[in-house]
């Protein structure tokens, strides 16, 4: 993996507010078809991170790549029109809107032909058939009528609407912010299986996350922030939980607790 040209990268990003260092001087990799979760205490920049490299904010220095070339995302639009879609955690959806309205938010399709050139008419049966071939590509099978609104489903449903959004869309990178914080153990599970099915697809998945089992469960690498600064990369093979938490906590270090070979 590492041999390979990484995807999205990131050397000395640097954010700060006023007095306050979101970011120091922070590099990251991301490679193709890995699931790369980043972790770290409140404060330690984790949110900072993601917004630079999703074009919520723009760094103070430092350079980003996307598959070798550098670019400038000035605002979320950019990063979305270079492939990258983020699903936040305080998730983006129309509640009264229906399913396949949501999945094409912002990105409405129109019907061939003169009714849509000329009239603009929605091609809204396209788009209920798209949308539920996305969500079985996903191994989605509790979502079945296209037209149900969102607000009559249950959160691990809204947050499938959102990651099928983005894996629809996100021809480079998926970028998932705390997407179990809010479920239940059969929802969480169902949102793992989600990103093992995008992963599967070849397409690298950002998760940031405080649940640890969650993230020893579904990441093939580890990116540990403390204080601002990126404290380390491991893997659920080469560190156990306790010590990726030690590393976060900054009881102890990368240095000092090298893992397993």
């Amino acid at each position: 993996m590492t041999t390979t040209t990484p995807v999205l990268s990131a050397r000395g990003l640097v954010k700060t507010y006023g007095k306050v260092v979101g970011l120091d001087g922070v590099d990251l990799d991301l490679f193709p078809g890995e699931v790369l979760a980043i972790i770290g205490d409140n404060g330690a920049g984790k949110s900072t991170l993601i917004k630079c490299l999703t074009g919520a904010v723009e760094p103070d220095a430092g350079e980003i790549r996307l598959d070798g070339a550098p670019v400038h995302f000035r605002r979320p639009q950019d990063a979305r029109k270079a492939g990258i879609e983020t699903v936040y955690q305080t998730l983006a959806v129309a509640p009264a809107l229906d399913i396949a309205a949501n999945l094409y938010l912002g990105r409405e399709r129109h019907r061939p032909g003169p009714l849509g050139s000329v009239l603009r008419m929605i091609d809204k049966k396209g788009m209920r058939r798209d949308a539920e071939k996305a969500l079985t590509d996903l191994g989605i099978g509790t979502l079945q009528n296209m037209s149900q609104a969102v607000e009559t489903l249950s959160g691990g449903q809204r947050q499938a609407v959102a990651v099928a959004r983005a894996a629809a869309f996100g021809s480079k990178v998926i970028v998932l912010d705390e997407p179990t914080a809010a479920l239940g153990v059969r929802e969480s599970q169902q949102v793992l299986r989600m990103i093992d099915q995008v992963r599967s697809r070849g397409l690298p998945v950002i998760l940031i996350s405080h649940n640890m089992p969650h993230v020893f469960e579904v990441a093939d690498r580890i990116h540990i922030q403390r204080l601002g600064r990126g404290a380390g990369v491991i893997t659920p093979r080469s560190h156990t939980m306790p010590e990726a938490v030690a590393i976060m906590t900054g009881a102890t270090t990368l240095t000092e607790t090298p893992g397993q070979t």
